[in-house]
């Protein structure tokens, strides 16, 4: 099953009314069945990136992340998700940038980035951007990248990071702490029997974007490479 289900945005609405363990236990196997089709749909995303992009990520199972919800240091105590997600990882140091999509009703999206960037690498980009913003700013104002994801996204700082000059004339890209994008789908898109070509054509329209990040992840300052082919 290529493609997403009224039955599984049928199923995350009733979830979200009845977030709690009886009615989920009750209903585990309508879960499972609904788990199932949005796994075979992973797999078919799965299989339209393979032909632009070198996954690591072997089969869509392996990219769904579990329903449960890690509660311990969360005020929100209900016990489960209300969507189903999943991510792709690029294969090799060389290539960095992940994807993700999320499926839930009146808020679908696919996205991808650096969401939590590590420290050194966030480093690594800033600098880049404060010597040479340039082709950050020609991909990320292209038209067609404008029109998929409207700009680049994430959490800033409130002034200029520390060590970077406050009058920096690229401080807007150099306040990011993430640096993501994403698109959002209506339900009506969503339920296209051709949605998993619409989720990997926009995973594919974030290669420009991915490959300049990992030209810049993977060499020094000075553009030397930090790893072998």
């Amino acid at each position: 099953m290529s493609s997403i289900s009224k039955s599984t945005l049928t199923f995350l609405k009733s979830l979200k009314k009845n977030n709690n363990r009886e009615w989920f236990t009750e209903n585990k196997p309508l879960f499972q069945a609904e788990n199932e089709h949005f796994v075979s749909f992973a797999d078919a995303v799965l299989a339209e990136m393979n032909k632009f992009d070198n996954i690591e990520t072997p089969t869509g199972k392996k990219s769904v992340f579990r329903i449960y919800r890690d509660v311990r240091f969360s005020k929100d105590k209900t016990p489960y998700k209300n969507h189903f997600s999943a991510s792709f990882k690029r294969a090799t140091k060389l290539l960095r940038g992940g994807y993700y999509m999320h499926i839930e009703p009146n808020n679908s999206f696919i996205g991808g980035g650096f969401w939590g960037p590590d420290p050194k690498d966030l480093l690594r980009i800033r600098k880049e951007i404060a010597t040479d913003a340039s082709e950050l700013r020609e991909i990320t104002t292209d038209k067609n990248f404008i029109n998929v994801f409207g700009g680049l996204q994430g959490d800033k700082v409130k002034t200029a990071p520390r060590g970077f000059d406050k009058n920096h004339k690229d401080l807007d890209l150099l306040q990011f702490k993430q640096y993501v994008i994403s698109r959002k789908f209506s339900d009506k898109e969503v339920l296209d029997p051709n949605f998993h070509k619409k989720a990997a054509e926009t995973f594919n329209a974030m290669l420009p974007f991915f490959d300049f990040m990992s030209a810049v992840l993977t060499t020094d300052e000075n553009g030397i490479p930090l790893y072998e082919n």
